[in-house]
């Protein structure tokens, strides 16, 4: 398989880029007239918060359709070297542009969708390196236990403590991290608020792209995601990957306290993988 140029791709992947970006700009559009609704609310219930949180991601998790269909291409390290630049860059610029009070919740939105388009390129890239499936079992283990170091020793607790403090009483510039939270609309809420950052939405990408790969169904509306995909059946695709998120969300919006994703979703992940395994065995 012949290398192609840095910024080329093939016919097959272009079709589907070309998807994710359409569908990404959709996504962020659909969260924006959510976010415009929510003036309706004057008290934002627990339902009607986890209602639109779980209306925001369903509506993510068909995005990853189009991941499915990707087809595995030969590329040199310059290749991923000169896309990185592009994609670190287009975050920061993005970042860079003034906070105007009544455009900020359509800025926020559009930011949101570039976010989850960049995750789920990297998600789908970084799937293509697992060769057999037991590999995502060390690769669980360590996301799991760097995330939580992070969050006991490193900086996640001082990152999580400037953007409370931040959005509570905003004053200033919006502390660094903020670049990479992906932010959802509301109920009572004049504006989008972060929920999962980047790196979240990458794992739950890269669980739902290795289960495609390997043949193993991880989508809560029985037919494996490859059909509706296929098939062009958008709103039939719910990968357990974005349901553990879901529940991550929800476990850190009624503790009130900030619970990392990652962990959650990894240990969900690998006992949905060991159970579908283990039925297959039992079946053969």
């Amino acid at each position: 398989m012949p290398y192609h140029p840095y910024i080329a791709f093939s016919k097959p992947n272009q079709r589907q880029i070309l998807l994710l970006i359409t569908g990404h700009l959709l996504w962020s559009g659909g969260v924006l007239g959510l976010n415009l609704t929510s003036g309706w609310f004057t008290v934002a219930s627990p339902w009607w918060s986890a209602s639109f949180i779980a209306l925001q991601l369903y509506a993510a998790a068909q995005l990853l359709l189009p991941a499915l269909l990707m087809q595995a291409e030969k590329r040199s390290r310059s290749f991923y070297l000169c896309w990185g630049i592009i994609l670190i860059l287009s975050i920061w610029l993005i970042n860079q542009l003034p906070h105007l009070s009544g455009w900020q919740p359509f800025l926020n939105a559009i930011k949101s969708g570039l976010l989850l388009l960049i995750a789920t390129l990297i998600g789908t890239a970084l799937a293509r390196y697992v060769h057999r499936l037991w590999e995502i079992i060390p690769i669980g283990v360590a996301m799991t236990l760097a995330d939580l170091s992070s969050w006991l020793f490193g900086p996640t607790a001082s990152f999580t403590q400037q953007i409370k403090q931040y959005y509570l009483a905003p004053e200033g510039p919006p502390p660094l991290i903020d670049m990479v939270l992906i932010k959802l609309a509301f109920p009572g809420s004049s504006g989008l608020a972060p929920v999962f950052g980047l790196s979240d939405w990458i794992m739950v990408v890269f669980f739902a792209i290795v289960a495609s790969r390997f043949g193993v169904n991880d989508n809560m509306i029985r037919i494996p995601g490859t059909k509706p995909a296929q098939q062009q059946r958008i709103g039939r695709y719910l990968p357990v990957s974005v349901v553990a998120l879901f529940f991550a969300i929800m476990l850190a919006q009624t503790t009130g306290l900030f619970i990392p994703a990652l962990p959650l979703v990894a240990v969900v992940m690998l006992l949905w993988y060991a159970t579908r395994f283990l039925w297959k065995r039992c079946h053969v």
